[in-house]
């Protein structure tokens, strides 16, 4: 008997080895996701400050104040869609449709509140495509990083 115990756990084992590299290969993606999603929140809080300061010099401070709010909107909403494309998989096929409410909500608000003005909070929101914009020119120019 102790002939046939061998033969049974010696496949159970290789089974195990088997799923243990797949998670391996999946955590390795999931690394790879992590560090892009945290250097994308780099990128935009970089671009954002820049931007910020380029406004308030050039406009005023009250239009790079509406830049910033919708620019803080844009970073929560990136957040958001990180979240979401993390979550991603076989229960779950497909992305949530309610960061959208946090755009429609925010420029709702810039419409009633005297002080917001849209344009500026609009533009600011937007910011996060400009950091998708500068993370594409990179990987295009400069593939090695």
């Amino acid at each position: 008997m102790s002939l046939s115990n061998e033969p049974t756990t010696t496949p159970e084992v290789e089974e195990k080895s088997s799923p243990d590299s797949v998670p391996s290969e999946s955590g390795k993606s999931m690394q790879a996701f992590y560090q892009l999603s945290q250097e994308l929140f780099s990128i935009t809080l970089v671009l954002t400050g820049i931007i910020f300061i380029s406004v308030w010099i050039f406009y005023s401070l009250n239009i790079a104040l509406n830049y910033l709010i919708g620019s803080c909107t844009g970073v929560v909403y990136l957040k958001m869609l990180g979240k979401n494309v993390e979550q991603l998989g076989a229960e779950n096929p497909q992305l949530s449709k309610n960061r959208f409410a946090l755009l429609i909500g925010l420029l709702v608000v810039a419409s009633q509140w005297d002080q917001l003005q849209i344009l500026p909070v609009f533009l600011g929101f937007l910011t996060y495509k400009a950091t998708l914009l500068v993370y594409t020119l990179r990987t295009i120019f400069n593939p090695d990083s």
